[in-house]
């Protein structure tokens, strides 16, 4: 069976020029912000609405934390094996005062180093295996650990949020346009 990996690359990464005028907006403000458009970011903005719809899922109030969002992030970026997803929130995750051995025991979903996270990233990792489909077991251990029901909802909608930006990258290939994050 042929993969995308064997036939021509059917995507490249848009310059501000190549996408609409709304997406043009987007991209000036990402560029303040971050001081550059990420690559999969611009691969978003091949679609008229997709950019802007993305980034107000990403962006949205949560009743998690950011560390909790990265956790989030890095465990399903690592279950889906998202190069892109990793690279970011490796730097991500820095930028939000984990270190790098925390990284790696977050992207494996075996925390040490806080008992919550660790209850957090086993979810995590059990229901992105499972589409969407946690054990009771884990369930419980989930809000035993403190979590709530408005928490749950918040950490699938962060699961549904990488998932698709992992799913764009892996079917599109574009470059990644940050450090490489090491291998586990």
């Amino acid at each position: 069976m042929k993969t995308l990996e064997n036939e021509v690359n059917y995507f490249t990464v848009p310059t501000r020029n190549e996408v609409s005028s709304n997406n043009q907006v987007i991209f000036d403000n990402l560029e303040k912000s971050l001081g550059f458009v990420p690559n999969l970011y611009a691969t978003f903005a091949l679609n008229e609405t997709a950019l802007g719809d993305y980034l107000a899922l990403q962006n949205r109030k949560s009743t998690l934390s950011p560390k909790e969002r990265e956790i989030i992030n890095l465990v399903v970026s690592q279950v889906n094996d998202c190069k892109y997803c990793l690279a970011a929130h490796t730097i991500l995750g820095k930028v939000n005062g984990f270190t790098d051995d925390q990284i790696l025991e977050i992207r494996r979903a075996q925390i040490s180093f806080n008992e919550k996270w660790a209850v957090l990233s086993k979810f995590v990792r059990e229901t992105t295996i499972n589409r969407g489909r946690p054990s009771e077991n884990s369930l419980k251990a989930l809000f035993d650990a403190g979590y709530t029901k408005a928490n749950s909802i918040d950490i699938i909608m962060i699961i549904g949020d990488k998932i698709i930006s992992n799913y764009l990258h892996s079917f599109t290939q574009i470059p990644v346009d940050f450090p490489i994050a090491p291998n586990l």
